[in-house]
């Protein structure tokens, strides 16, 4: 059987921001050359230093009807790879033989004119893929069911909320009937409900013969849904195989830095109405601290940059556990420059940990988030539990009462 997808030394370069100068001739050009050649060499030669490889020689193979995940670390070129899939930009090198029609769903807002009502959309969408009127108009009303915005259908998608615009996209993308379905990390928008139908409709599309690719952090949902993984790491194939094994390597070389998260300060402190500037972990004497014993608490300390304060905004603060999965979560109620979060004694399990951080108004809007930062361990030496050993008893300790009958 001929492979769907093939990628073959794949490489994308990008140029780093600076001072842009004006376009010379190409007279202008040849005789600067000549009067100056080792000038012009040396600036070819520095020109490396203001780029970077956010892909480099990637090589695989995706056969029909195969569920890819992709994952990696932030910045790991997971993104890049999909929007050259997709065809929204061009390798620097290498080349991709990709058989049949893609529909992706990369970010929230590509590929929807806000303008456009949602029903103009869905034609819109259908035309871009090469379909006549009459097959999109055969799945129109799977599409609309699925996303459940009948109501909304003749308004313009520029007033529907994230959740709407996210539910009508995945619909869209998945229901056109692609021969490769494509789905970046845009189903964390959505609730709980609508991940699991996602989940289900790209299950059913690989089972019609389609092949999906699907990048996401919630390592729980790759292995439900994914039977080979790949794993880029710094831009570079990492790892090709089976989905435990793939995740297995990711795991292993898990890169959430176990340090307080600092807002990095060349990006533009003005730019969201609210921001995370600083989160550290620290022990009940103020010490900032990353492993904890059992039986101690855990004190979580925000500093918050904010330029405005939306209405009815809020902390939502989680920890996941080693394999990404959400084990608790906490909310505030409203938000303030200084805030500090106490979790108990006696309710992590040992093992190790992450979190994962949003200020968000809820169902409406997330305004900034920190994900998979703070990596941080619990010990166990004294709980009933350890005599146990290495069985694994979940991630929290179970607060219950035995009750003699």
């Amino acid at each position: 059987m001929k492979p769907i997808i093939k990628v073959e030394n794949l490489s994308k370069q990008y140029k780093l921001g600076g001072e842009k100068k004006p376009y010379s001739t190409l007279r202008e050009s040849l005789v600067d050359a000549a009067r100056k050649p080792l000038k012009a060499l040396k600036r070819n030669e520095n020109s490396d230093t203001n780029s970077f490889w956010a892909l480099q020689d990637i090589s695989f193979e995706v056969m029909p009807g195969e569920v890819i995940g992709i994952i990696g670390h932030n910045g790991a070129g997971k993104s890049t790879l999909l929007k050259i899939l997709s065809r929204i930009t061009e390798p620097t090198r290498g080349r991709i033989k990709l058989y049949g029609r893609v529909g992706s769903l990369l970010e929230v807002g590509t590929g929807f004119h806000h303008e456009l009502t949602g029903r103009e959309n869905i034609f819109l969408n259908g035309a871009i893929l090469g379909m006549r009127r009459e097959e999109i108009a055969r799945k129109f009303d799977e599409i609309v069911d699925f996303a459940e915005v009948e109501k909304f259908l003749d308004t313009p998608v520029k007033h529907y909320s994230s959740g709407m615009y996210t539910r009508l996209a995945f619909a869209v993308a998945a229901n056109l009937e692609p021969e490769v379905l494509i789905v970046d990390e845009v189903l964390a928008v959505g609730d709980a409900a609508f991940q699991k139908k996602c989940l289900g409709k790209m299950s059913e599309v690989s089972k019609h013969g389609r092949t999906v690719l699907f990048v996401s952090h919630s390592m729980g949902a790759i292995r439900q849904l994914c039977q080979k993984g790949i794993f880029l790491s710094s831009g570079k194939l990492g790892y090709l195989g089976g989905i435990d094994e793939t995740i297995n390597h990711y795991l292993a070389t898990s890169a959430a830095d176990s340090a307080a998260y600092i807002k990095d300060e060349s990006s533009d402190a003005n730019s969201k109405e609210v921001e995370f500037q600083k989160i550290s972990l620290h022990s009940s004497d103020s010490t900032e601290n990353y492993v904890f014993e059992h039986s101690e608490p855990i004190f979580v300390r925000f500093e918050l940059n904010i330029n405005r304060l939306p209405e009815n905004s809020s902390l939502f603060f989680m920890i996941l556990n080693q394999e990404k999965i959400p084990v608790c979560a906490f909310e505030s109620n409203g938000l303030d420059e200084q805030m500090t979060l106490k979790i108990e004694p006696n309710f992590l399990v040992r093992g190790k940990y992450s979190i994962h951080a949003f200020l968000h108004v809820p169902r409406q809007a997330q305004i900034d988030v920190v994900y998979d930062k703070l990596l941080f361990e619990v010990n166990d030496y004294s709980s009933k539990f350890v005599s146990h050993g290495a069985y694994n008893y979940g991630s929290v300790y179970g607060r219950g009462e035995w009750i003699k009958n």
